[in-house]
């Protein structure tokens, strides 16, 4: 399925309710007419779903040109991948999947490396400043956030991405399950092995 040349994937839209409340009835219908062509619905779609995949993005990636980036091409892929959406899952966990396979080819890219090097240490900490603090008290929850990613991004792979569809993105563990296909019991473990090995890391870098 091609990709229709006046679909408007742009992020920049206010911010939009979960697919969640829409009826079932009716987010079936929204899949059902993107599948067979209806560009107006897949970008009902893509305005339901683009927060929590912008924030995903921008949890696995740490930067947000390279985040924004990345949700465009979920939702590209996304399109032009509908037909073989089978509906018997929720629609976000697809786009979770279509999104972690986005990120690791973007986190795998040389070019994406460098900047992500030499990106500002201050980048994507702007929602602090309408609260006003003190600098002292900048500079602390700055340092405590950057330690935190930096210990994140540590982790291997598999203990990352459910640390950040559970802790961050407020998965379930089902839910978290779905999106990784398999079971809730191993992301139980995996969740656990991540907080473990994170709160180790976070000791010995005090």
């Amino acid at each position: 399925m091609d990709l229709p040349l006046n679909l408007d994937l742009s992020l920049e839209l206010p911010a939009a309710p979960e697919a969640e409340v829409l009826a079932s009835a009716a987010r079936e219908s929204l899949i059902s007419a993107a599948q067979a062509g209806d560009a107006n619905a897949f970008r009902q779609l893509v305005t339901l779903h683009q927060e929590p995949i912008l924030r995903f993005c921008t949890h696995w990636l740490r930067d947000a040109g390279d985040a924004q980036e990345a949700a465009q091409d979920t939702f590209v892929r996304a399109w032009q991948a509908l037909d073989r959406f089978e509906n018997r899952g929720r629609f976000t966990h697809w786009l979770y999947r279509i999104a972690l396979n986005v990120c690791r080819d973007r986190h795998k890219s040389k070019a994406s490396r460098q900047r992500r090097e030499t990106a500002s240490l201050g980048a994507g900490e702007s929602p602090l400043a309408c609260q006003r603090p003190t600098p002292d008290e900048v500079l602390a929850r700055s340092g405590d956030l950057q330690k935190l990613q930096r210990g994140i991004a540590r982790l291997p792979e598999r203990l990352r991405v459910v640390l950040i569809l559970c802790a961050q993105e407020g998965l379930s563990h089902e839910e978290c399950a779905e999106v990784l296909n398999c079971s809730s019991r191993a992301v139980e473990g995996r969740l656990y092995r991540a907080r473990k090995e994170l709160l180790e890391w976070w000791n010995r870098e005090c």
